[in-house]
């Protein structure tokens, strides 16, 4: 028994000790001199590939003889695609839906709401287009397939990983640049790298949109798309 409780004031004065270490540790982190600064990068590329969202809406009287014609329409609008050369693993349904139709809320009597006249079904998917100069005969295909809605076109890079890691290495030295500048005009000199995380980047332009009313193939102008990184560094100071 007393051999037991001479080892307990021996193990907590140990963990006392390395509690204290541990304080002192992240204490003298905490006191070191240090600068954060964040770097942005960004490279710009030409697209190869763009996504299209096309689908078709139908009206009837009764919500299954909608979805009845939209399913009819939208086989034709598959089928379409097939034609084009665009392979299934590129087309998603994006959208599928179906909802009543109300009637002119102008004519419909005061204090009443409006009554349902008919349903609409409405089904939509998203096409990937490997090869931008495709596009505009795609949606000339979409379109005289029966598609009559059009979401709108954005474009892309395939591989982007080669891209975003060239920005990630101009945000990185635009980082450095800076925080040398800083330090220069503060009288200390970089040290070591402490801490390195990425922040995000925005990748490509937002999708352009197009009307339906296209008797040819339009034209289609992808212009670049940029690829950005952003980085926020942290490195100790000497004096």
């Amino acid at each position: 028994m007393s051999l037991t409780r001479a080892r307990i004031p021996a193990l907590a004065l140990g963990a006392a000790l390395c509690l204290a270490g541990a304080t002192n540790a992240a204490a003298q982190d905490a006191a070191t001199p240090s600068i954060t600064v964040t770097g942005s990068g960004r490279v710009q590329a030409t697209p190869d590939l763009a996504n299209v969202s096309a689908g078709v809406v139908t009206e009837a009287a009764r919500a299954a003889d909608a979805v009845r014609a939209n399913t009819d329409a939208m086989q034709k609008v598959i089928a379409a695609l097939d034609a084009a050369g665009i392979e299934r693993r590129f087309v998603q349904t994006s959208r599928f839906d179906v909802s009543p139709v109300y009637v002119d809320s102008v004519s419909a009597r005061p204090g009443r709401m409006p009554a349902i006249t008919g349903y609409r079904a409405a089904n939509q998917v998203r096409v990937e287009v490997r090869g931008v100069d495709r596009v505009g005969g795609v949606i000339d295909a979409l379109v005289a397939a029966g598609a009559n809605e059009l979401g709108g076109v954005s474009f892309g890079i395939a591989e982007p990983a080669p891209l975003l890691d060239e920005a990630r290495k101009r945000a990185v030295a635009d980082a450095r640049r800076r925080a040398e500048l800083f330090a220069k005009e503060a009288g200390v000199a970089l040290g070591r790298v402490v801490r390195i995380d990425e922040t995000g980047g925005a990748p490509g332009p937002g999708p352009v949109a197009y009307r339906m009313e296209a008797a040819s193939a339009p034209p289609i102008a992808p212009g670049e798309v940029d690829l950005e990184a952003n980085v926020s560094v942290t490195w100790s100071l000497a004096p």
